[in-house]
């Protein structure tokens, strides 16, 4: 089951920045861009919120930092 929500996180969050998440091979946080890392805790809230949670940090566990 957690298997198909990093899926689906990572998934998700390419497709709202446009890149892939640290995780899957994307860029960490400390190599974004300002108005990038915007971007990143705009989708980092957005899957939080879709996977049941209220918490951004626990997105670091599916989509790394």
């Amino acid at each position: 089951m957690h298997g198909l929500r990093h899926q689906y996180a990572q998934m998700r969050y390419e497709a709202l920045t446009g890149w892939k998440a640290p995780a899957a091979g994307g860029p960490s946080a400390g190599e974004l861009s300002p108005t990038r890392r915007v971007e990143d805790n705009h989708a980092r809230q957005t899957i939080s919120r879709e996977l049941g949670h209220e918490r951004i940090q626990i997105t670091a566990t599916y989509l790394g930092r």
